[in-house]
């Protein structure tokens, strides 16, 4: 008997050495327009990017289609509310996710996660990263990618002409988000994805109550933005209603005084994190990104 209660705080300590590590939260980022899930210059980088600095983490590069071609045309010409039913159906019936995840999206990728965040709540959204996400929307693109493409230069000829027209708006990626000041009414009336994000049409109280679940909102603006316009966006802000010139914080706005998607509430608890980086759109080192974005992740 002695020699067994001897034995006792040993096997203890044992059991403490066995016992497997905390599991490293799972990582989900979405690409933004023009690009693809494993571009190895975009994508493919930062993921390997990540699996390098955190060892043993589940990354999954979100593939909208069935190749990266598919991919990188349905960034410009699926109806966002079809990808975010996709990718919400991808997280649900991926078992590695089961237990929560935090998101990163790139650019309009970032806007995006934060519509998985308000409608699709299982498995959890831990942590949300938006990088140079526009979550006001643009009204304007001095520049996208592919500036030699036609494919740019139709986009911005079709959204001048009709950006809230039925057809442009369900087969039209960047009109969904499109969100001109000088015609607030139909912007509100017409959007299909944007405005009903963004509670412009009334309040959906489970989109807040998502939305307030996450531990923190992470939003990164490039301070050299010359694709979005406004860069402000990028922290929620946008031009002062009825105008293009002026623009307002996040904090000045209605959406915000009025806490219509709970930001106000996350803000004073030190759930938004507004965060600045020197560079055109998406242009960062990877010491930025080490120093500032992966403790996030850890």
């Amino acid at each position: 008997m002695a020699a067994l209660r001897a034995a006792v705080p040993v096997l203890a300590l044992l059991g403490l050495c066995l016992r497997p590590a905390a599991a490293v939260t799972p990582l989900v980022i979405w690409h933004g327009m023009g690009d693809s899930c494993c571009n190895p210059v975009s994508m493919g980088y930062i993921q390997k990017l990540v699996e390098k600095k955190i060892p043993g983490i589940y990354v999954l590069s979100l593939k909208i289609g069935s190749n990266m071609i598919q991919d990188m045309e349905n960034s410009f010409f699926m109806n966002v509310n079809d990808q975010v039913r996709e990718v919400c159906s991808q997280l649900a019936t991926d078992p590695h996710l089961q237990g929560g995840y935090n998101a990163m999206g790139f650019s309009q990728g970032g806007q995006f996660l934060r519509a998985v965040a308000q409608r699709c709540p299982a498995p959890p959204m831990l942590n949300l990263i938006s990088i140079g996400g526009q979550h006001q929307g643009v009204y304007g693109f001095p520049r996208c990618p592919g500036e030699s493409s036609h494919v740019c230069d139709w986009i911005r000829k079709t959204l001048d002409l009709g950006a809230y027209t039925k057809a442009v708006q369900e087969h039209l990626v960047q009109a969904e988000y499109w969100h001109d000041p000088l015609k607030e009414e139909d912007y509100r009336k017409n959007s299909i994805f944007l405005a009903d994000i963004n509670q412009e049409r009334g309040i959906n109280e489970t989109y807040k109550k998502n939305l307030m679940a996450l531990k923190k909102f992470v939003m990164v603006k490039f301070l050299n933005d010359t694709m979005v316009d406004p860069p402000i966006s990028e922290w929620f802000g946008f031009y002062k209603s009825g105008q293009a010139k002026e623009t307002i914080t996040l904090q000045e706005t209605s959406l915000y005084k009025e806490d219509r998607l709970g930001l106000q509430e996350m803000d004073k608890a030190g759930k938004l994190v507004f965060l600045g980086v020197k560079g055109d759109h998406l242009h960062f080192s990877e010491e930025w990104f080490d120093s500032t974005i992966l403790p996030f992740l850890q």
